[in-house]
């Protein structure tokens, strides 16, 4: 294929001849327009690493397990990443785990917050956080 024959695509016909680049206008691979202007760059998004979201689907599993929980949600934003928890998927969030790295070197960059948006506990150390609400299994004595 040319450089100057027409790319079909969805019925229509694309020309990438030189009379098109001399208009000015060319395709920007990176952001995929044919106008020359550059578009926004996306936004970096917090997200939960592989060790975080294993401490904190170890406690959601103890729970669901003891019949407790049975639903959760996870949000990546610009400025927080959320894992809601659930009772039943109707319901509001029981508990919120929240990672907030604007907060790090002041209160802490994880916390869980309840129901009525009462915060918990707040840390540096999730584990140390998610302590407040994974409450072990007791033996039942007999």
């Amino acid at each position: 294929m040319s450089e100057t024959e027409p790319i079909a695509m969805f019925g229509a016909s694309l020309s990438l001849s030189s009379s098109r680049k001399s208009q000015g206008q060319s395709f920007n691979q990176k952001n995929a327009n044919w106008s020359g202007a550059k578009t926004a760059a996306p936004v970096p998004k917090t997200t939960f690493n592989r060790q975080e979201l294993n401490s904190i689907l170890t406690v959601y599993g103890r729970q669901v397990g003891a019949g407790e929980w049975r639903d959760y949600a996870i949000y990546h934003g610009s400025d927080r990443a959320v894992f809601s928890i659930f009772r039943r998927s109707s319901e509001m969030p029981l508990y919120t785990v929240e990672k907030q790295p604007d907060l790090a070197r002041r209160q802490g960059i994880y916390s869980v917050i309840a129901a009525g948006g009462r915060i918990m506990r707040r840390g540096q150390d999730l584990k140390q956080v998610l302590r407040i609400i994974d409450r072990k299994p007791s033996l039942v004595a007999v």
